[in-house]
């Protein structure tokens, strides 16, 4: 989150520009705006996700499984690690997040049948169906929220 409301005005970020030179305020200015509105607009999704028993990363969990089976009709699920690879979250938080998941009903795991060894874990049939009774709501509050930028 970026927690700065209010941001710098040109004056002070001129003033910056005096002791750094290199400070393109130009660049600077946009930077700090985008990372308002996105911190504005995080907020506003953690609480939708909250509101739907997810946080940001279940949904993103859920939405890299079903885009998966999406594109690859004859995907089976993917491994742990491979999930882990689409996300920017650390093993751990992966681990115990799948975890979660699973005890929840919405993901489940089963094996690979090129793989005798591997573990796949794809959506089960509620998982799919939360993450598609969650998109409507996802996709009309970004569409709100970007109508009021």
């Amino acid at each position: 989150m970026f927690f700065l409301k209010d941001l710098p005005s040109r004056q002070t970020l001129q003033a910056y520009q005096a002791d750094y030179p290199a400070m393109n305020i130009d660049r600077v200015d946009t930077a700090l705006h985008m990372l308002r509105t996105a911190s504005l607009l995080m907020r506003e999704l953690d609480n939708y996700f909250a509101s739907h028993d997810l946080s940001q990363l279940r949904y993103l969990i859920l939405v890299v499984l079903d885009r998966e089976k999406t594109m690859n009709k004859k995907s089976e699920g993917l491994m742990a690690s491979e999930i882990a690879g689409r996300l920017d979250v650390s093993r751990p938080v992966m681990t115990r997040t799948l975890q979660s998941l699973m005890q929840d009903g919405l993901l489940e795991a089963g094996g690979d049948s090129s793989d005798g060894r591997a573990r796949l874990i794809r959506l089960s049939r509620a998982g799919r169906a939360r993450l598609h009774a969650v998109l409507p709501g996802y996709y009309q509050l970004i569409d709100s929220f970007m109508q009021n930028q």
